[in-house]
This record gives C-alpha cells, structure tokens and sequence, in this order.
C-alpha cells in the first residue's frame, strides 16, 4: 500500500502539478472571461478552458510530464476521452452540487463556484487518467 502511496506522489506528479498551474492559470483566464466578460454560457464558458488547455496539456505532459514517446494516435484518442470524462464527471457533478447547496444565492455565483469547484474534481481525476491510462508506461 505505501509503495503504491509513494509511486501516486513521485516526481511525475509534482511535474504534474507544475504544468497543471500553467495550465490552470491559462484555462481559468479563458473560462472566467468568456463567461463574465464575453457572457458565454456556463458549459460554453467551462468547456473552452479544457479545449484550450487540454491542448497545451497534451504535449506538456507527453513530454515533460510522462515522457511518452509513442507515436501511436490511440494516445491522443486516449487523451481526448480521459478529459472529456473527467470534464463531464467533474462538471456536471459539481453544478449538481454546487445548486443544491446555493440554490438560493443566485445563478451567477452558483455557475462560478461550480466551475471552482469542477477544476478542482477535474485535476484529481485527469491526474489519475493521464497517468495510469492515457500516457500510461508500458
């Protein structure tokens, strides 16, 4: 059990944790100005923080982060679908939630904690997906 502790939070994940500050400050910038200033909706405004970012993700964690040399497509296909489930998951249960608890504070700021909310279940669940699937070692 603690080797599999000691392998989640090895140098991989602090790497991780570096290109996702990158690209959380990036994908967030995008996400809050779409949404406050250009008055995207909230899935239109959430959804452009993960197609902007997921791009910069992808080759900062394939070769910074994993180092994955595959020249495989089934890597990017891999890719895709690990950040479009966690988005979903992420998402759609935070705005659940987020409703739910502050139904009564007004839409604006409920879609903005959910989206707070959703980037912090997206990172733990594309941290898992990237690492022990999607760019997975063989």
């Amino acid at each position: 059990m603690i080797d599999k502790i000691k392998k989640l939070f090895d140098i991989t994940f602090w790497k991780f944790i570096l290109v996702g500050i990158a690209n959380t400050l990036f994908g967030t910038l995008i996400m809050f100005i779409f949404y406050n200033l250009l008055h995207f909706n909230y899935w239109i405004s959430s959804a452009s923080n993960y197609i902007f970012g997921s791009i910069l993700s992808y080759f900062l964690n394939k070769h910074f982060t994993f180092k994955n040399k595959s020249k495989d497509k089934k890597v990017i296909w891999k890719f895709i679908v690990n950040i479009l489930v966690c988005y979903v998951v992420a998402y759609g249960g935070a705005k659940s939630a987020v409703h739910w608890i502050f139904i009564d504070y007004g839409r604006k700021l409920e879609d903005n904690l959910a989206m707070l909310v959703g980037m912090c279940v997206f990172i733990g669940l594309n941290y898992i997906g990237q690492r022990f699937w999607a760019f997975k070692e063989k």
